[in-house]
């Protein structure tokens, strides 16, 4: 068995090459095109219609006699979170790149997180059928740029250099003038790509069926099985969710030990849920029937509810790598979403809460005081998918308010909080907090200085753990970040003192801190990678200089030009249309947040506040003890 996933930048053909893949191992009668709609593993009805990729999709087939597990993934890069849960499933890779437009932005984020995450990876230079084409010029900007340790699997000498970086025998037959054979040379390949010291590449051409078998040969033979044994304790991942119009909301899982079977019974927040339905993934979208999976295994889930994506079923220290969300981006937008028709309020927020439950970082919040329903998202393609998703799979034609870019804040100067919430009975909880700034991506830092016999250590505890609820929400709106909390006074009362008495106070406390010390306003700074013809080098420049950038590094392969800056996402967020067109097309820019900076004097963004304001005490405490309707937090 194999698991592997397919990754490259936009327009790079991966979605082509799924689809020859498929075809070349029989899984599929006739090859389909994205550009007539017809590709398999593009399902979803925009993907059709648009001819992109904006979910990872499944098929599985068999090549001699192995069975593949292929997950093909999204290219576009406001899909990148799509991108990041598709790297929890797979064994090995194949990272495919233009063998054209050689190693492009997106193609160098990728690599990034596929070495972070330690997956053997297979390059694939692909559409080695258009003029000006290239692969070995290909394959040496990938040596100049992302690793050196690449080379073409028919390049005997190329393939021996590889092996000897890592073996000292092979260095010293290499150097003796002596080649392996493949059979030699295989396991030490294998081994190299494990620790991340090998990429061996392949070429050829998605469009033309050229190169498709030898990538299927490859596959089998350089990417790893999976480990892991299914009488050993469960652990799985869900990585992805889908809606089947007959059976439901599914979950994509990988069993990395165990085992599932239908009608078994999972924990989930104290309760227990029946797995009704377990299939496979066929190429065409449907599902065959499997009954189990077993470790090593991909599969479908039906019956889970609302379990979310990114959830351990079972025992979490079992998994090969970490399992984060936002690690290759975080989403920088947020916009107020109205339905077209009045009174479908709620049914608008049933629907984003149904595409949160497949993309965690869409973060939906309703607004009680408001009524409105807000989300997150990347950028203004992922936000034209969800509004044509709205329309077409829940029938809910929704306007899409200019989007609001997402902000931070953190206190301008030291400061005390004070709160002595001891009114009305039965509570006590009196805490005084020292908030002091700390530098730019420190994040939250909390120390007391309280004494046991003042606070009980549970109560300290209960301070520390509301920190990150009653930081939600700062003077303007925004999340508190860069902040030192220091407990430094208080008490409790050993009759009055309540469960949660000082987790409503500690949202009090705080803001208290933060009016007397006041708050500065942070703006998101993106990390980018512009790749440009020589020509557009100096307007590029200039166009940094306006957006209040800071040009990081410039480097040149062939007549194309990388330059790596650092840019605010106010002035940018356009600037990648704006680049297509200065480029006539040969352009394209890749972004990710690299933390917060303080916005310029002149730069006023509040966000409404949602729920109640810790600052209206009376209010507040109402809320905090359910006789308001609402939450106190926002969640």
């Amino acid at each position: 068995m194999r698991n592997i996933a397919i990754f490259a930048h936009v327009d790079a053909g991966k979605t082509t090459l799924s689809e020859q893949l498929l075809a070349h191992a029989g899984a599929i009668r006739q090859r389909g095109a994205v550009d007539s709609g017809t590709a398999h593993t593009d399902r979803l009805p925009v993907e059709k219609r648009r001819g992109i990729s904006v979910q990872a999709s499944s098929a599985t087939l068999q090549w001699k006699g192995i069975q593949l597990h292929l997950i093909d993934t999204p290219g576009h890069s406001d899909f990148a979170a799509e991108v990041e849960r598709s790297l929890w499933a797979p064994d090995g890779a194949v990272l495919v790149i233009s063998a054209a437009e050689g190693v492009q932005p997106q193609t160098e984020v990728l690599f990034d997180a596929l070495k972070k995450a330690r997956i053997p990876t297979l390059l694939f230079f692909n559409k080695t059928d258009r003029e000006g084409a290239d692969a070995e010029r290909a394959l040496q900007g990938f040596r100049e740029l992302l690793s050196p340790c690449a080379a073409f699997l028919d390049d005997a000498e190329g393939m021996m250099a590889l092996a000897a970086e890592g073996d000292d025998q092979a260095a010293e037959d290499y150097l003796s003038g002596v080649l392996y054979e493949k059979k030699q040379l295989l396991p030490i390949i294998k081994n190299a790509m494990a620790q991340m010291q090998a990429f061996p590449a392949l070429k050829g051409s998605a469009l033309r069926d050229e190169g498709i078998e030898p990538l299927l040969d490859a596959v089998i033979d350089y990417l790893p099985a999976p480990q892991g044994t299914e009488n050993g304790p469960l652990c799985a991942v869900c990585y992805a969710a889908s809606q089947d119009p007959l059976l439901g909301r599914g979950l994509h899982v990988r069993i990395f030990s165990g085992r599932l079977e239908n009608r078994d019974a999972l924990p989930y927040q104290n309760t227990q849920r029946k797995i009704t339905q377990i299939r496979l993934f066929t190429a065409d979208g449907r599902f065959q029937d499997a009954g189990k999976l077993s470790a090593g295994e991909i599969g479908v889930l039906f019956g889970l509810g609302d379990i979310p994506v990114g959830t351990v079923l079972g025992d979490s220290s079992l998994l090969p790598r970490p399992m984060e969300l936002g690690v290759l981006r975080e989403p920088l937008l947020s916009v107020k979403v109205t339905p077209l028709e009045k009174g479908k309020e709620t049914d608008v927020r049933k629907a984003l809460q149904e595409l949160s439950g497949e993309d965690p970082l869409l973060s939906v919040a309703y607004h009680e005081e408001t009524k409105e329903t807000t989300l997150r998202a990347m950028g203004s393609m992922q936000l034209e998918i969800l509004e044509e998703m709205l329309r077409t799979r829940f029938n809910l034609p929704c306007h899409f308010a200019p989007p609001q870019l997402i902000y931070r804040e953190t206190i301008a100067s030291p400061a005390e909080g004070f709160v002595a919430y001891t009114m009305p009975k039965p509570c006590w909880a009196i805490i005084r907090l020292r908030i002091d700034p700390l530098p730019r991506g420190s994040g939250i830092q909390f120390e007391s200085k309280v004494s046991p016999r003042d606070i009980a250590l549970r109560y300290q505890h209960q301070v520390e753990n509301a920190l990150p609820l009653a930081l939600r929400q700062g003077m303007m709106g925004w999340q508190v970040t860069d902040v030192k909390v220091t407990l430094i006074d208080g008490n409790h009362h050993e009759i009055h003192t309540h469960p949660l008495d000082f987790v409503v106070a500690t949202p009090m406390a705080m803001m208290d801190g933060l009016r007397r010390g006041g708050t500065k306003l942070l703006e998101p700074m993106l990390s980018c990678q512009i790749w440009a013809p020589e020509g557009c080098v100096g307007r590029i420049m200039s166009d940094i200089v306006k957006m209040r950038g800071q040009l990081v590094k410039t480097s040149h392969t062939g007549d194309m030009a990388r330059l790596t800056a650092l840019l605010p996402a106010a002035t940018s967020l356009s600037y990648p249309e704006e680049l297509l067109q200065l480029t006539s097309g040969r352009g394209g820019m890749t972004a990710r947040i690299s933390g917060y900076q303080d916005a310029p004097a002149d730069v006023h963004e509040e966000m409404p506040r949602r729920g109640v304001n810790p600052l209206d005490t009376a209010k507040y405490i109402l809320a905090a003890r359910s006789a308001l309707e609402g939450d106190i937090f926002d969640r």
